[in-house]
């Protein structure tokens, strides 16, 4: 399973469901009794699973990655277990809600989380995951939308496991016996502008230096060559520093727009 920083799950998943939860309908939030969150990382996800359920309703995220979990208990006050997606620590039918987001693009073997994630609900499961082939950029500044093409086209052919899930979510959610499978399209929409926020201009001043650049460095890599990668790290810092300046004269706007397909299914 590929692993993450507490930092970089904040900046990827930012705002998401902060003004739009319509496509989390299917989940059927307000009925639910017992919810787990499964590769919860930092506890985003966990946090709206807890304020759209029933104030009685028990919610627990589930993460291999103990920084993460702790990041998690500090910033939402949720209970939280250590414990793979793959060999879940629960016991059959411990829950009516097993849910996770942007996990199954990051396991080797999808298919056998979402068979615990049936084997552990008692009613629906579901899955919230990126189509990281069909994320778009706009920039005020050119390059950027250029080399972040440039950059997602080789991460998507170095990276190790399927981040462009689509329809297998849901053969995976008829494979493990998962029936009345649904499907809808949610996009986490990432604008900046002026007045900038903090972590707007943190996030520039990651591109100023190539940090950003380096989170995926050995998928790039993978996809082209190490010289490859300095020249697009090269020109990713030139783009940075073009970013700064442009934040510097409140003139610089960037949108991105990160779709994810919601799957909902009933445990037959």
């Amino acid at each position: 399973m590929r692993r993450f920083s507490a930092e970089y799950l904040e900046h990827t998943r930012r705002g998401m469901w902060a003004d739009d939860r319509e496509a989390l309908a299917d989940l059927d939030l307000p009925s639910r009794r017992r919810v787990l969150d499964a590769g919860c990382g930092t506890g985003e996800l966990t946090r709206v699973l807890d304020a759209e359920t029933p104030p009685d309703a028990a919610v627990l995220g589930i993460d291999a990655d103990p920084e993460l979990l702790r990041v998690a208990r500090e910033e939402t006050g949720l209970p939280y277990v250590a414990g793979d997606a793959t060999r879940l620590p629960l016991p059959d039918d411990a829950v009516d809600l097993a849910v996770c987001q942007a996990l199954l693009i990051n396991l080797p073997d999808p298919a056998a989380a979402v068979r615990e994630f049936a084997r552990v609900s008692s009613d629906l499961v579901a899955a919230i995951e990126p189509d990281n082939a069909d994320v778009t950029v706009t920039s005020t500044v050119d390059a950027e939308e250029r080399l972040e093409r440039e950059a997602r086209e080789a991460y998507l052919r170095g990276v190790d496991t399927d981040v462009a899930l689509g329809d297998r979510v849901r053969e995976a959610f008829e494979a493990a016996g998962v029936d009345d499978v649904r499907t809808g399209r949610y996009v986490h929409e990432k604008r900046v502008a002026a007045p900038y926020a903090e972590p707007d201009l943190t996030a520039a001043a990651r591109k100023a230096s190539g940090a950003g650049l380096a989170d995926h460095r050995a998928e790039l890599i993978a996809a082209t060559s190490e010289r490859a990668y300095d020249d697009l790290r090269r020109r990713w810092r030139e783009m940075g520093r073009e970013v700064v300046d442009a934040i510097g004269n409140d003139e610089y706007e960037r949108v991105e727009r990160v779709p994810f397909d919601v799957t909902v299914g009933r445990v037959r």
